[in-house]
């Protein structure tokens, strides 16, 4: 069972329908920590509303990009936690300009790289603590999720050997591409950095998902992927530490 997880990026898409699921499980976790830039924000009601029902769920408000936020939520989630770890980060937040390879230019990069880069390496530093915590305290179990897990949001536009079977000129997303790319690096350098606390470190593609940045020509909904990526949730093991796996359990080279 997984006690506790936490999910960047949780207000919209992806992340707000893995707060559903986790909340859907027949044991869900004892707490959900649920963070986005404004939880107070109009776009944030629907999860509102769902704190508002589910005790369980906490609501932190948490800026990936921004350290002293990161360390103000790792404060709070401390409090709840009442000296337990945490179980699961999942880095969810993410953004993606549609930018081709001639108009792209430094300050883009530099926004993306903050995001989806410097942002889930900020988010996970601050979070190792209680990650090895749990993975302490949960010393017998094998190494998963109900032990201790780093889930990187990533996609397969980051693997290299991929790029001649997805490139698409008319959909080029240039630093989206590159990020992810230097994701699956950060992924790979925690996998080897953190499988001697017992934390597992996992890229995760959630597949081209109809969200506000998978836009409506998405083969899948959130409803789709999420139910895979739960489930490769409940099967990660030591296989998979340090890959990048689809939602639906394959796994794509780098």
């Amino acid at each position: 069972m997984i006690s506790s997880v936490l999910v960047t990026g949780s207000n919209r898409g992806i992340g707000l329908e893995l707060i559903k699921k986790f909340l859907s499980r027949s044991q869900p976790p004892e707490k959900i920590f649920a963070t986005c830039r404004n939880p107070e924000g109009a776009r944030s009601e629907e999860l509102r509303n769902l704190a508002s029902k589910h005790s369980n769920i906490v609501l932190l408000p948490l800026d990936a990009t921004n350290a002293e936020s990161v360390k103000e939520a790792v404060v709070e989630v401390e409090k709840y936690l009442n000296g337990s770890g945490l179980n699961l980060l999942i880095n969810n937040a993410g953004v993606m300009p549609r930018t081709s390879l001639d108009q792209v230019d430094g300050d883009e990069m530099i926004d993306t790289f903050n995001t989806n880069v410097v942002g889930s390496l900020q988010v996970s530093q601050a979070f190792y603590p209680l990650l090895k915590k749990s993975a302490e305290k949960n010393a017998e179990k094998p190494l998963g999720c109900e032990k201790a897990a780093l889930v990187n949001v990533s996609s397969v536009l980051g693997s290299i050997q991929q790029t001649p079977l997805t490139f698409q000129p008319e959909k080029q997303v240039i630093s989206y591409r590159i990020s992810k790319a230097a994701l699956n690096m950060l992924t790979r350098l925690q996998a080897e950095a953190y499988k001697k606390d017992g934390i597992l470190c996992t890229a995760l593609h959630p597949g081209w998902v109809r969200t506000e940045m998978g836009t409506e020509r998405a083969l899948l909904t959130t409803h789709e992927s999420v139910t895979g990526i739960m489930e490769v949730l409940s099967s990660l093991s030591e296989k998979q530490n340090g890959i990048l796996v689809t939602w639906d359990g394959k796994v794509i080279p780098w």
